[in-house]
């Protein structure tokens, strides 16, 4: 087997614009609680043993087909729908989850989860409209599809820049969060942290696309158990706080202490409407993030593009099951934290050396209250999350490089066994990087939050090529290649001209100006109106099988609900 890398965001530039975020990592022995103890490291490495054996078996077992390229990055036809569904949220729950909305659940509550939960939202649509075009069309990468679309010099410009987006941004931060958590419960340093953690994700990624997939099931199994211990644990110590025991009677007590932070919905006089601009959440610009993260996002969409049509939508719908349940994992306990520290629990634990508490402390600080054995769990369901994440992203990352840069533009005869050897080169260097920067990502206020912030640069411009292409016949190369171009310096331009206004808001003008910018080129084209390069769209494509409509029927009652109650 081998290793493995984490793709992630912006560019190394972007970080300029935001010098508190720059920091350097004190490294230091956990002190919020008691240390792991042996019972703790044998669940662990029980979880570390399963998760390598079954990744080797069936590594094992996939080997004679392990050559092609096409199975190393996409697992074509292998993956099932719930290995589908449960990779998507394995390598979507990060630490950037756990530890950063967790942290952003302690600082303005239950509307944190709007990402969650409109994600669910997003995940049906993903699979209504946009899988149809990617399978039908035989689109395995989103530069494939650019260029397809509408022309190799979009799809090169892009494919460069994502690869930075990845490795740089995401990959980096994910990596950082995460060692900042196992540090913060194990005792060791941040740096044997990321390195473990590299070093553990590179062994799953090595395998393929396949490997991945199967794993994630693992993952996400562990991650889910060990969150909902760590969720029951912080619920029932508030309700300890008042007299009684169990997690009903503290989710009681976290409604009557915190009313403020059961609000979905922020009006203007919420000091956090910024970040959750009210009805934005619902109709507004998260659409345009959710869009892009998992509609137009090789890291998410790789998932499916190997499979079926009927099969990659019912993955997609089992991840939008599993969305509905992830706040209950990563947000609750940030509020039950929030509660026992207005309570004077944590007064210590819950602030740097400048005296400021830091939000993003709040899980870690919780999961030091476990006893033997569950922290144990927690532990490895947090490294759970973290490890499939970065092993998503790093193949990810081999992907575009290999198949849409390097087979393209520097060995266009490259063999299939060649393409999987530069493709896991490139998952062991991308990491080596990551494991180099991570360490420059200190003093995030909300880590959650500024990944949001970030990625909201790009999202605009990538949903304005993407469903202009997919939908609207007569958008040209030239406007895709403008909007492009634009996307992060009119963001900039945004946040420096107005500051005050919530990044979504930011977000939603951008893209209008964009799809007003590309509508005006493509339209001012005369060859635009019988365009070679339109997509093949159908209204049959968009039909779906009954249960798949009475599953996302469903899935948009509950949120119905979820709203109307916590409105």
């Amino acid at each position: 087997m081998c290793l493995c890398i984490h793709l992630g965001a912006l560019t190394s530039a972007i970080f300029l614009f935001r010098q508190p975020f720059l920091f350097t990592v004190k490294i230091v022995k956990n002190n919020m609680g008691q240390q792991l103890q042996s019972l703790d490291y044998a669940v662990f490495l029980i979880y570390f043993v399963i998760v390598t054996s079954y990744g080797y078996w069936i590594y094992q077992r996939k080997k004679a087909a392990e050559t092609s390229a096409s199975d190393f990055f996409l697992a074509e036809g292998a993956l099932t729908w719930w290995a589908i569904g449960a990779s998507l949220i394995a390598s979507n729950i990060s630490a950037e989850q756990f530890i950063g909305m967790s942290g952003s659940g302690f600082a303005m509550g239950l509307a944190i989860a709007s990402y969650e939960w409109m994600a669910a939202l997003t995940l049906i649509v993903v699979a209504v409209f946009f899988m149809p075009g990617y399978i039908t069309n035989k689109i395995y990468t989103m530069p494939q599809f650019l260029e397809k679309r509408y022309s190799p010099l979009v799809a090169t410009m892009m494919a460069v820049f994502w690869l930075l987006v990845y490795v740089f941004v995401n990959l980096t931060s994910i990596l950082y969060l995460g060692a900042i958590a196992i540090s913060t419960i194990s005792g060791f340093s941040f740096t044997a942290c990321t390195v473990f953690i590299a070093i553990f994700a590179i062994v799953i990624t090595l395998g393929g696309m396949k490997v991945i997939g199967y794993t994630d099931v693992i993952q996400v199994t562990i991650l889910v158990l060990g969150g909902l211990a760590t969720t029951y644990l912080a619920l029932d110590l508030v309700a300890q706080q008042f007299g009684t025991q169990g997690a009903l009677a503290g989710i009681g007590f976290l409604g009557e202490q915190a009313p403020g932070h059961f609000e979905m919905i922020f009006d203007e006089s919420n000091p956090h409407y910024k970040d959750l601009p009210g009805l934005t959440v619902l109709i507004g610009a998260m659409w345009i993030a959710n869009l892009n993260y998992w509609g137009c996002n090789q890291y998410i969409t790789q998932r499916a593009l190997g499979a079926k049509l009927e099969t990659a939508r019912s993955g997609l719908l089992f991840a939008a099951f599993l969305k509905l349940l992830m706040p209950i994992i990563v947000v609750i306990p940030g509020i039950a934290a929030y509660v026992l520290h207005q309570k004077g629990m944590f007064q210590a634990e819950m602030m740097n050396a400048a005296g400021e508490v830091k939000p993003d402390r709040a899980y870690p600080v919780l999961l030091n209250l476990l006893g033997p054995g569950l922290k144990g769990l927690s532990f490895a369901a947090l490294t759970a999350a973290i490890v499939a994440s970065l092993a998503g992203k790093a193949n990810s990352i081999a992907t575009i490089f290999t198949l849409d840069l390097y087979k393209k533009y520097m060995d266009k005869n490259a063999g299939e066994d060649k393409q999987v050897r530069i493709g896991r080169w490139v998952i062991i260097v991308s990491m080596v990087i990551a494991v180099i920067v991570a360490p420059q990502l200190q003093k995030l206020e909300q880590g959650f939050q500024f990944i949001q912030e970030f990625t909201g640069l790009i999202s605009p411009g990538v949903v304005a090529i993407f469903v202009l292409g997919f939908f609207w016949k007569r958008a040209t190369a030239n406007a895709a290649f403008a909007a492009a171009l634009i996307t992060i310096p009119l963001g900039l331009v945004f946040k420096a001209w107005m500051p005050e206004m919530p990044f979504l808001n930011q977000m939603g003008w951008v893209f209008l100006i964009l799809v007003a910018l590309m509508a005006a080129i493509s339209l001012a084209d005369p060859k635009s109106k019988d365009n070679p390069k339109a997509m093949r769209v159908d209204a049959e494509m968009f039909r779906t099988s009954p249960t798949f409509a009475i599953g996302a029927l469903l899935i948009i009652g509950v949120l119905a609900a979820l709203y109307i109650v916590f409105w």
